[in-house]
């Protein structure tokens, strides 16, 4: 592991089907563990076929890695290693659809005019 004091790892390449509990059971055989979460999506609330695992020490979660990195779930090969920090993100936009040339949602150079108006 890169951190000796990693005990956060990710799983990638999970079957959309995997839920928190089999997750859990899984990595309990490398010893206890702080939390579990699969990630989905916000609108569907399908999983996004990867997750978290939190291990209660670093040395399990190590073994956790090489035990696991690699080893196939239900026709899947896992992907197992330390989660990377959490990056802070930009905040997104919510562009509308217009732009400054006000050409509404059609572009161009030019205001919009009513057929009236020509």
């Amino acid at each position: 592991m890169n951190q000796a004091s990693n005990k956060k790892l990710y799983v990638g390449s999970l079957p959309f089907s995997t839920t928190e509990e089999e997750l859990h059971e899984l990595f309990s055989s490398y010893g206890p563990i702080a939390s579990v979460r699969i990630v989905t999506d916000k609108f569907t609330g399908m999983s996004k076929g990867f997750g978290f695992v939190e291990m209660e020490n670093a040395d399990d979660a190590r073994k956790a890695v090489e035990g696991l990195n690699g080893k196939a779930l239900n026709g899947r090969t896992l992907i197992v290693n330390d989660a990377r920090p959490e990056q802070p993100r930009a905040p997104r936009t919510g562009g509308g659809g217009r732009d400054d040339r006000g050409g509404g949602f059609r572009g161009g150079d030019r205001p919009f005019r009513s057929r009236r108006e020509h």
